[in-house]
């Protein structure tokens, strides 16, 4: 594997099991066996590396969604499908919860770089919603009750608040 990318699925592994900021260079650097001139050759800064996780993260997540929604014959099972996704991915993941918000909490509030992408990927999962829902409330309260359904269970620990809120979106869309 080349060394960009064994420093990747480093940061793959740490980010999500010790966050952001518990993750030190010369730790991703040693695990991920490169030269640290090899670093950053790569990446300028930790910072870089964030930003191509989190657009990595991006692009695996969306990806494993549709492949997951795929089957939904409509518009509303796609929805109730992107529920059951979440769920799906807490048990492949042990209720890490989601990536993006999970940095989000651990950088400065005037790290735009990073904010930027954050904010990208949540705008594309809102969007996600405002494809396959008709009325753009509606989407919006689908969305909301999205992120609060994976944020709760990252907590709990447990589905119950996927659970409820795929409850309260298949009345929502009826």
């Amino acid at each position: 594997m080349a060394p960009k990318q064994r420093i990747l699925e480093t940061a793959f592994e740490l980010f999500p099991k010790q966050g952001y900021n518990s993750t030190g260079i010369n730790q991703i650097i040693a695990e991920s066996k490169v030269a640290k001139a090899s670093f950053y050759q790569h990446f300028k800064s930790k910072e870089d590396l964030c930003v191509e996780f989190l657009n990595k993260r991006h692009f695996y997540w969306f990806d494993q969604l549709h492949l997951f929604t795929s089957k939904s014959e409509t518009n509303q099972t796609k929805i109730v499908a992107s529920f059951d996704f979440l769920i799906f991915m807490n048990e492949k993941e042990n209720f890490r919860g989601c990536s993006f918000l999970n940095i989000l909490s651990e950088i400065p509030a005037d790290n735009t770089k990073i904010l930027e992408v954050i904010q990208s990927h949540k705008n594309d999962l809102r969007e996600y919603f405002r494809t396959i829902t008709v009325e753009e409330n509606t989407a919006d309260h689908v969305y909301l009750l999205f992120e609060s359904a994976l944020i709760e269970s990252q907590l709990f620990k447990n589905q119950w608040p996927i659970e409820k809120a795929k409850t309260i979106v298949k009345n929502l869309i009826q």
